[in-house]
């Protein structure tokens, strides 16, 4: 078997889960061909655009009857959720060159994994105390939505920090990540868009096998890391993801001194 699928397959695996599971899709999508010396192909635009393409598939497949129920009737939690999207949108484009740039340091990723950590273990304490399942207002979108574009720093996590937002706004941990979802979906749709604008206008060539076996994995591990995820907040908290990301930190660090 072609080694470069193999490769695509197991990126496609990384970012499906760590999209949606809260320990940081960009840091482990930065991080994985720095240290395995992998590019080509696999450090192209239209691969990183399958990718995203593969989670936005499977948060719609998840959350279709959401969606629609949005355009049918509930068009205040469609405003809503466009609302929280917009500091995001923001931050995206006057911030760009520098999350894309300096950001994606090592060290800085490292910290950011710590500092999101820290954000989440308090998160769960605060949350643990005055959780509820209300419906989400005005200031809980904006509030979430500054969360998730605080998330654009590398290593920080979209899903973490504004599953963290949505604890401190008193959801409980089940409301917290489907309103992380359901907002991460036009921001991720938005940054695939995007990708597909730079790709147009400075097109390159196209391995087919690789753009589908990288959607797919992303698409199905998506698919798992959604539904896990959303069963596993009913009964447990956000404490193995937290030592989970302090460990990574850890190792980055380790892994470049020695380096």
């Amino acid at each position: 078997m072609d080694m470069e699928l193999v490769k695509a397959f197991f990126m496609g695996i990384v970012q499906g889960l760590t999209e949606f599971f809260p320990i940081s899709s960009t840091a482990h999508l930065i991080l994985m061909p720095k240290f395995f010396d992998w590019a080509g192909q696999l450090d192209s635009l239209s691969f990183d655009i399958a990718l995203h393409a593969g989670t936005l598939c499977s948060l719609l497949f998840c959350f279709y009857k959401d969606w629609i129920n949005m355009l049918m009737s509930d068009r205040r939690l469609l405003m809503l959720l466009m609302i929280g999207t917009i500091p995001a949108g923001l931050v995206g484009i006057f911030f760009k060159d520098i999350i894309e740039g300096s950001l994606r340091n090592p060290g800085y990723i490292a910290a950011a994994l710590v500092a999101g950590s820290v954000i989440m273990f308090a998160a769960e304490k605060y949350g643990a105390k005055h959780s509820s399942s209300s419906k989400p207002g005005l200031f809980d979108a904006i509030f979430i939505g500054i969360a998730q574009a605080v998330a654009l720093i590398p290593g920080i996590s979209r899903s973490g920090i504004t599953i963290s937002a949505g604890l401190f706004r008193k959801f409980d941990r089940p409301s917290a990540a489907r309103f992380s979802f359901l907002l991460s979906t036009p921001a991720i749709a938005g940054a695939a868009m995007l990708e597909t604008r730079h790709m147009i206008k400075a097109p390159e060539q196209l391995d087919v096998w690789l753009v589908a076996v990288g959607f797919t994995a992303s698409f199905i591990s998506g698919l798992f890391a959604i539904k896990f995820l959303m069963s596993f907040l009913k009964k447990h908290p956000l404490n193995i993801f937290i030592y989970y990301r302090l460990a990574l930190a850890g190792a980055i660090l380790l892994a470049f001194l020695l380096m």
